[in-house]
């Protein structure tokens, strides 16, 4: 007996061997997180956060509890296409995880849609509206990417509806975004993309035949359609075959079901079997008379879709940046309680080096982001000013989080080691949702080639390097290495312009690269207030290494204490 007591004995103190035992993660990841409170506290009115405030303290209870086991099971049990019935009728019913249903429930309950769309709000809110609503998005991606891309297409489609559409569908149509009962609720996709072209969307081919006044039979195959079973659709199509390229494009307004309750006839083909953000549908669409409005004026198809794609980029650097802050804070929370090598391993000077990295990279994207999304609220208030600067930030942004989003995703898996790659945690489940960001609402290259454009076509770049050099004047510490680091970039933004299309092309990522970097820099400067030096000094420390990085150099690590500051996370 004596034996088998010391035996178990050993075995109590072996199983607190991975995790100490006072470990406990956050139970909410509103109020855990420090940069966040900050920041809304300092950018919505008073009355805007009042009203938000305890729909974001149940959010981030929710993302922190129910939501992440929801969100794992719709994970493991994605939709299902159920192409015919019993009698071998052609139904193209997409099945979803009842956790899927219960995710969806929480994004209506939130109110990131009615928040941004119901009448009465929206005039309250206006010039912070969008703040208002991604607040919320910021959370609820915490714990589910995959939903998290129909919600983007709704709000776009609400978006389309409201600047394009008649008055008869706007009354119709948007009070089933922003209804507050779940069961009402109408959720919408953009049909945009097809095998022939994919991003070349100029490319093409499926048609429009004018039935009646704007209403038109719809042809052709849409090869990449998100939220497929989606209630309300916008998709392009040519209305004449000799117009070519994105000229020729027109818009139209697809609803699922006719008045009648007759279904609008979509044939599903099959759902894409995708790495990541499993939980919602991604299907290949055959357009077969369907019946769809013309929207907007014939061929401006996709100037019109440039709203939705646009609003969709930010939607995409907010889930990039909810993501990796997730990855980030279960690697944290993880290495403050891990046991190696005879103590805790955040307590090693190699995994703090690691996490400073990390938290500063996350600082800057944090900054980078939500300053485009106050940029669109302003500029959709009238804001000429903050229009062309959001024209040229916007694609800037939505490359910058998604690429160094999965960064530190991946960084952040490896410092949990082997228990990071296993299904058991949401690690993985992060890590394939993340990778499609950088693909979405255009890859690397298309966003290289939009800023070009941007930066040719519209004032952008100017009001940027003004916005740079305003801060430099505010930083007696780094205001003399920003000026003379931008008078490079500007100087060199006139030999661009004067390179061949190759050249130009070729040397444009490092060029905006540089320049991210050191408006991401003057974002943290503006940011700077008694509170949030305490993270924001590390990460522009760690942004001016990173900048000038060119040869070895003694690096000192920073203490227990300043990477908690950094990380700024309470739990």
């Amino acid at each position: 007996m004596k034996i088998n007591s010391l035996i178990s004995s050993k075995y109590q103190e072996e199983k607190n061997v991975v995790l100490d035992k006072d470990f406990k993660p956050s139970d909410n990841f509103y109020s855990s997180d420090k940069i966040f409170r900050h920041h809304l506290k300092n950018s919505l009115s008073k009355e805007g956060l009042g009203y938000l405030h305890p729909k974001l303290e149940k959010l981030g209870k929710e993302a922190a509890g129910r939501m992440n086991e929801l969100s794992l099971l719709a994970d493991k049990n994605f939709p299902q296409l159920i192409k015919r019935n019993s009698l071998g009728e052609t139904i193209n019913e997409i099945h979803f995880h009842p956790a899927y249903t219960e995710l969806q429930t929480i994004a209506v309950d939130s109110e990131m849609f009615r928040v941004k769309w119901e009448p009465q709000l929206r005039k309250k809110f206006d010039g912070e509206r969008h703040r208002l609503g991604f607040s919320a998005g910021y959370l609820y991606a915490m714990s589910e990417c995959g939903q998290y891309c129909p919600h983007c297409m709704t709000d776009g489609v609400a978006r389309l509806i409201d600047l394009y559409c008649a008055e008869k569908d706007k009354k119709h149509l948007l009070p089933h975004i922003y209804t507050n009962n779940a069961d009402d609720f109408f959720s919408g996709a953009m049909f945009l993309t097809e095998k022939r072209g994919g991003s070349d969307v100029g490319a093409n081919i499926a048609n429009a035949s004018n039935k009646e006044n704007n209403t038109y039979c719809l042809n052709g195959e849409k090869w990449f359609c998100s939220n497929a079973n989606a209630d309300i659709i916008f998709a392009l199509a040519r209305t004449d075959e000799d117009t070519q390229g994105t000229k020729g494009l027109s818009i139209f307004l697809i609803e699922k079901y006719f008045q009648d309750g007759k279904r609008n006839p979509i044939d599903i083909i099959r759902l894409k079997d995708k790495l990541g953000v499993r939980s919602m549908a991604s299907a290949e669409c055959m357009l077969t008379d369907t019946i769809g409005k013309l929207v907007g004026k014939e061929f401006e198809g996709f100037k019109v879709m440039t709203e939705m794609i646009n609003l969709s980029r930010l939607y995409n650097s907010i889930a990039a940046l909810s993501a990796s802050r997730r990855a980030l804070i279960e690697a944290y929370q993880f290495v403050c309680h891990r046991k190696t090598f005879g103590k805790l391993a955040i307590d090693h000077a190699l995994v703090r080096t690691k996490l400073s990295e990390l938290g500063s990279l996350h600082i800057a994207n944090f900054y980078l982001v939500w300053r485009t999304i106050k940029a669109l609220d302003s500029a959709d208030a009238g804001n000429e000013r903050e229009k062309q600067l959001f024209r040229f930030i916007n694609p800037m942004t939505k490359k910058w989080s998604a690429e160094t989003g999965v960064y530190i995703t991946r960084e952040s898996m490896e410092l949990m080691g082997g228990l990071g790659y296993i299904e058991d945690t949401v690690m993985p489940k992060l890590m394939r949702d993340i990778m499609v960001l950088p693909i979405w609402e255009g890859s690397g290259n298309i966003i290289i080639l939009d800023m070009l454009r941007a930066m040719f076509k519209s004032k952008g770049f100017e009001i940027l390097c003004e916005e740079i050099k305003n801060s430099a004047g505010k930083s007696p510490e780094f205001g003399s290495w920003m000026k003379k680091e931008l008078a490079i970039l500007e100087n060199y933004s006139s030999t661009l312009k004067k390179l061949s299309q190759d050249e130009m092309e070729a040397t444009a990522q490092l060029f905006f690269e540089k320049l991210t970097s050191l408006f991401q820099v003057s974002l943290l400067i503006e940011a700077t207030d008694q509170e949030s030096k305490a993270w924001i000094a590390p990460a522009l420390n760690f942004l001016r290494r990173r900048y000038e990085s060119s040869a070895m150099e003694k690096v000192q690590p920073l203490s227990l204490n300043e990477v908690k500051s950094l990380i700024a996370w309470e739990y």
